[in-house]
């Protein structure tokens, strides 16, 4: 058996797509989002390749994730370990209570801008009220984690031996556990093999879907 979770990052337009490849598969995600990043339209966030990456409304981000798990990215996304304590504080902090405000329940999760950390940035997200945060140094046999404010995933959904982690972690009764943004679907090619992924876990007997929450709490 296999215990199988994924988050996302940045609360982009492209989730909508991938949110529809969730549901028609009952598959559970965690939600990365920076509330100071959306404004009152969509806007233009950055360029990936040869495309353009947009973020959603502030107004319509609570329909597009009903029903999955909600997380602080930070309001801004800056790297944490560069800023000074009273902003670092607002980052972590006001994230919090605005996604609550928004999503009307808990923000337990907070995930660090580009995995910059240090003790504190973890004291600060401890004291704030989360009780996890997770980093992207790819470690596969990362659960329980030692400390659960310094949670990693096992890989990137774009991992070229993501099939082979899936496979020993489900041997050893394993955290099976990816991460990524939408917008690194650059390709109909690319969304099918999400879609294939999503469907083959959810078909498999040996797998069960986790939220992060449902797993650290």
């Amino acid at each position: 058996m296999v215990r199988v979770v994924q988050s996302w990052d940045d609360g982009l337009v492209s989730d909508i797509r991938l949110i529809d490849i969730f549901r028609r598969h009952q598959a559970k995600a965690s939600f990365c989002l920076n509330p100071g990043l959306h404004h009152d339209v969509r806007s233009f966030g950055w360029r990936h390749e040869e495309s353009e990456v947009w973020r959603l409304s502030i107004h319509e981000i609570c329909q597009v994730y009903e029903g999955f798990d909600i997380c602080s990215h930070s309001m801004t996304h800056p790297c944490l370990t560069d800023i000074p304590n009273d902003r670092l504080q607002w980052e972590i902090q006001t994230s919090k209570q605005i996604l609550e405000d928004i999503f009307h329940k808990p923000v337990n999760g907070f995930c660090y801008p580009f995995n910059a950390y240090n003790d504190s940035v973890k004291n600060i997200v401890r004291s704030s009220g989360y009780r996890w945060a997770r980093g992207n140094r790819h470690d596969e046999e990362s659960f329980p984690p030692a400390d659960p404010f310094e949670f990693h995933p096992s890989c990137h959904f774009l991992d070229l031996d993501f099939w082979n982690k899936y496979d020993r972690l489900k041997l050893m009764n394993g955290v099976f556990f990816f991460w990524g943004h939408s917008s690194e679907l650059t390709s109909e090619s690319m969304w099918h093999d999400i879609g294939e992924r999503i469907k083959g876990i959810s078909l498999d007997p040996d797998a069960e879907w986790f939220s992060l929450d449902e797993l650290l709490k």
